[in-house]
């Protein structure tokens, strides 16, 4: 526990929250390998649409790179106190993935 009692201050966690956000509150996803790319890009040009592209769009890599911003954040936070061991992340009811492990550090 930290000095007021917390495993990890949820409010402590803004900076983390803010980059999900960035990424995937009103974005628009796609892979960098997508043929309509150029299309993509001229449509965020235009200030159709915020585009993001990444490696891969899918649940599964999400998760992972959501598990992988957690703990580079709470490393450096907390100096590796406190790590996240499980990610989970819903696209829809019917789409989600999660992510488990324990990052080498802890």
């Amino acid at each position: 526990m930290d000095k007021n009692g917390f495993v990890v201050d949820f409010s402590g966690l803004k900076p983390l929250e803010q980059r999900l956000k960035e990424q995937f509150d009103h974005t628009f996803l796609v892979n960098s390998d997508d043929p309509l790319l150029n299309y993509w890009r001229k449509l965020h040009d235009l200030d159709a649409l915020n585009l993001k592209i990444m490696d891969n769009v899918g649940m599964e890599f999400s998760s992972e790179m959501i598990w992988q911003w957690a703990n580079e954040y709470l490393k450096d936070n907390d100096k590796g106190r406190t790590c996240c061991w499980k990610t989970e992340s819903k696209e829809n009811k019917s789409n989600s993935a999660s992510y488990e492990r324990l990052p080498e550090w802890f």
